[in-house]
């Protein structure tokens, strides 16, 4: 299994500013233990500087990050408040029929309720999900 950790970056900020990223880690750990040996991609992990890369080095990481959530099994997005390179990674994700899990207090979002199979509105909602099976449930055709 196939695995793609989207989630908030740079957000509303309008400032040159990433988001704390220290989330990834634990939605990490998390995944790996539920799924030891899954492929689990955390585009932050490979791009910690993209803040300051130029338009055509941000442009091939973005497309190579949509175009990766069109063929991995799941995408689990963390958007505790609107992201709009997350916004898009759920949308291809969902138009090529893979699963999203999405972890927000965005519930009323067309963009969250339109590509989420689940949705849960806490990380600690989402473990109980992993630990219950029921994300195995939604990747079971």
């Amino acid at each position: 299994m196939r695995i793609f950790l989207a989630g908030i970056m740079q957000g509303s900020h309008v400032a040159a500013l990433v988001h704390d990223q220290s989330y990834r880690d634990r939605f990490r750990r998390a995944v790996e233990n539920r799924w030891p040996e899954a492929e689990v991609y955390d585009p932050f992990a490979n791009h910690a500087n993209s803040i300051g890369y130029g338009l055509e080095a941000a442009r091939k990481v973005f497309v190579g990050h949509v175009e990766m959530c069109q063929q991995f099994d799941l995408l689990i997005a963390y958007v505790p408040e609107a992201s709009m390179g997350t916004a898009i990674e759920m949308w291809e994700a969902h138009r090529h029929s893979r699963v999203v899990v999405t972890i927000t207090p965005l519930v009323h979002n067309w963009v969250v309720q339109l590509t989420s199979q689940a949705v849960y509105r806490s990380f600690d909602e989402f473990l109980h999900a992993l630990d219950t099976g029921a994300i195995d449930a939604l990747l079971t055709p």
